[in-house]
């Protein structure tokens, strides 16, 4: 007789083939599902003959984003599943019920759901705009919220059902709250959706979230980041074997808000460079995780050093790369020196290639106003306010200023740590991290 240990699952109907593929037969609902994390969990089910239902709303090519709901279909295929592409938008509650219908009519049930789709816009409250706000409440927690309520009579009837929202920890510091107040109340609706329905569910269906220690390439990183930092990212493998570790466990594992690596180190995983874009670069650690990236486990190999700590390692004085600020005198105010190295390196080409102004709030030594002008007469940099109005309004430390400008501390990893602030033009800001490349390349 077969031990739960041994396969973890007596799961899906109809019963497991003599291979033991966990999910095989199984029937997964996924949300999202047409390109990024939501297909990589459903290429990893189609690797053990699951049945997929792609519920993503993209059926004709994007002009900017790779995948519909007909190549996933077509990949899942070759992976070894059954797929079902179903046009849906979870704002739509008759699409939703529609595309549940169908699977169950063309699969016989569903065993797993998983709310993947999500919406996001990182502005403070008052540069959020309405629809941004009702587009975010609608697909990440009222979505995540109908989706679950259409499936649950169907899940109720599996052997080993599953919920598995891909939602963060609750984490009630402020500092989530401030930069992004819109976005994170709606990632937190989803939790809050494990919450509710681990508890009413319980014995019945598994309900839990998953989240990623540290940022995954995936398209809306791409605009959040810029060009460049997938570097700083893992591939969206990682949350999908974590995701199938959850999906094979017992409906009694349930309630839970899961960390993909603290979740793969259990399972018995060390090696995380096979999931790095880039192995042995710095990763952005993800929203709404106190903790920083382990330093501990940066000395023993596991993954690739912050930038700040890999600076905590060259304390000898060595000058890193980037701008030479003048930084050994005792009399040098380095946010000037800074500035003024700024100046030296525009260029013509830096200010028609940017067209846009910026405006630093610095706290702490050399506190005040700064900016950076790319927009008119050839461009200028110093202290006070800009000669026009800033397109673009940055707060920090004169300290992260520093850093960031002299390569030490990468504007994206600030933001989503939050020791930045951005107000004004979001897409205007993105192309802050490329241009200092390109005048550290410069000097």
């Amino acid at each position: 007789m077969l031990k739960v240990n041994d396969v973890q699952v007596l799961l899906c109907s109809p019963p497991l083939p003599s291979t033991f593929r966990k999910l095989a037969g199984c029937t997964l609902f996924i949300t999202g599902a047409s390109r990024g994390i939501g297909k990589a969990i459903a290429l990893k089910a189609a690797k053990d003959g699951a049945n997929v239902v792609i519920a993503a709303k993209t059926a004709e090519p994007h002009r900017t984003l790779q995948g519909t709901i007909y190549t996933a279909a077509a990949e899942i295929e070759a992976a070894g599943g059954k797929a079902l592409p179903c046009v849906v938008n979870v704002r739509e509650e008759e699409q939703i019920i529609n595309a549940v219908e169908k699977a169950v009519k063309t699969f016989g049930g569903i065993d797993i759901l998983v709310n993947n789709a999500s919406a996001i816009s990182l502005t403070g409250t008052l540069e959020t705009e309405t629809k941004k706000v009702n587009l975010m409440m609608e697909v990440n927690v009222r979505g995540t919220y109908l989706t679950s309520k259409t499936c649950l009579p169907y899940l109720k009837k599996s052997r080993n059902p599953h919920i598995l929202n891909l939602s963060p920890p609750l984490n009630l510091n402020p500092l989530w709250f401030k930069n992004h107040c819109a976005y994170t109340i709606s990632k937190y609706g989803m939790s809050m959706c494990v919450l509710g329905m681990a508890e009413e569910f319980k014995g019945e269906v598994a309900v839990n979230a998953l989240w990623p220690k540290t940022a995954i390439h995936t398209a809306a990183m791409d605009m959040l980041g810029g060009s460049g930092v997938e570097k700083q990212c893992r591939k969206t493998d990682i949350l999908a074997d974590a995701a199938y570790c959850i999906l094979t466990k017992p409906k009694s594992f349930t309630g839970n808000f899961i960390i993909d690596e603290d979740l793969l180190r259990e399972e018995g995983v060390k090696d995380f460079d096979v999931y790095a874009i880039a192995p042995g670069q710095p990763l952005i650690p993800d929203f709404f995780l106190d903790v920083p990236i382990d330093t501990a486990a940066v000395k023993e190999g596991r993954y690739g050093a912050s930038q700040e700590f890999k600076e905590e390692k060259k304390l000898s004085g060595s000058q890193p790369e980037g701008p030479k600020v003048n930084t050994g005198s005792t009399s040098a105010k380095p946010v000037a020196e800074t500035f003024r190295v700024i100046q030296g390196a525009m260029s013509e080409e830096y200010v028609r290639t940017t067209q846009g102004v910026f405006q630093f709030e610095l706290s702490g030594d050399e506190g005040g106003t700064w900016y950076i002008d790319l927009k008119t007469n050839g461009g200028s940099a110093g202290f006070g306010k800009p000669p026009v109005t800033a397109d673009v309004f940055m707060s920090m430390s004169s300290d992260d200023f520093v850093k960031m400008f002299t390569g030490k501390l990468k504007p994206t990893m600030a933001f989503m740590s939050g020791k930045i602030r951005i107000k004004g033009n979001m897409a205007l800001a993105l192309k802050l991290e490329k241009m200092l490349t390109q005048f550290n390349s410069k000097l």
